[in-house]
């Protein structure tokens, strides 16, 4: 099962991002009669989502700047592209879902939010499935054939049961990141920062669950496991009938912004920072993927 949780942030901090990255590719086009130089790619910006493609076996993450693979310690831009991307998910070989805001440098652009877009080739190109102008989708979540997302302009949950195409609008809340039982679709966490809600009813309702931890971003990468992450780094795993358990915790007191379980072991976690990190222990150990500090490249 191919998920992936990502953390809202500030959007101010977006827009001024996005403003850079606007200066940036003008002075990439920029040349007078004595010599051209070239602007450095501004990275990925803040990121917002981590995903596995299965048709490859790579390390994706999504940032306010694009969408980038993660090859040995670089993020390699996908197809020159600076969109926004806010949501972010992986649901099968090369095929991706995301949302967020239009690149800085998109003439043709014709609002300020994406909707619900999805590529069928590892991001290279998008197409828009549903809600163009009108949703900015802050977490996206498969859960058999439910599709979840958290709308942050409306602080609403929307389900749809025909891959995104249109949208049932759920309960109204406010979240940090969602999760959804992989064979029961009905069950939805809510991680809120401030302890975690359950819903039993698809989003429509969510109650406080007792005795759950402070999480930040949540995910159930197997049937009965809920995994997730405190405001300062501790992974922490619950099975059913269990209580928390602490797996491990972000190197250096990283403080997190991104984290997905691939499977109960596997997971990918990013910090303020935009360093990207990998667990194959269930979060025991970690390893460096990426530091934004490394060239950013084209692919």
């Amino acid at each position: 099962m191919i998920i992936s949780a990502r953390i809202l942030s500030r959007p101010f901090r977006a827009l001024g991002l996005l403003a850079a990255a606007g200066l940036l590719l003008a002075a990439c086009s920029t040349s007078d009669t004595s010599s051209t130089t070239a602007a450095p790619d501004p990275g990925t910006g803040h990121l917002h989502g981590l995903g596995v493609d299965p048709a490859e076996n790579t390390v994706y993450a999504a940032g306010h700047l694009g969408v980038f693979r993660i090859t040995d310690g670089t993020a390699h831009r996908v197809a020159g592209r600076y969109q926004d991307t806010m949501g972010f998910t992986v649901t099968g070989p090369s095929t991706f879902l995301a949302s967020g805001h239009p690149s800085p440098t998109d003439a043709q652009a014709r609002s300020p939010h994406l909707g619900l877009i999805r590529s069928t080739d590892a991001g290279r190109t998008w197409q828009t499935l549903s809600a163009d102008g009108k949703a900015d989708f802050h977490a996206l979540q498969q859960a058999g054939g439910i599709l979840y997302g958290y709308d942050s302009q409306s602080e609403q949950v929307w389900a749809s049961s025909d891959a995104g195409r249109s949208w049932d609008k759920r309960a109204g809340l406010a979240l940090l990141d969602l999760a959804a039982h992989p064979a029961d679709p009905q069950q939805v966490w809510a991680a809120t920062g401030q302890g975690l809600q359950r819903s039993a009813d698809g989003a429509r309702t969510f109650t406080t669950v007792p005795g759950a931890p402070a999480l930040i971003a949540v995910d159930s990468p197997e049937a009965g496991l809920l995994t997730g992450v405190t405001a300062d780094g501790h992974v922490l795993a619950h099975h059913p009938g269990g209580d928390w358990s602490e797996q491990g915790r972000l190197p250096g007191g990283a403080e997190p912004a991104v984290f997905t379980a691939i499977t109960a072991a596997w997971l990918l976690a990013a910090d303020t920072t935009d360093t990207v990190y990998e667990s194959t222990d269930a979060g025991r150990t970690w390893t460096v993927l990426h530091r934004p500090a490394s060239t950013t490249e084209h692919s």
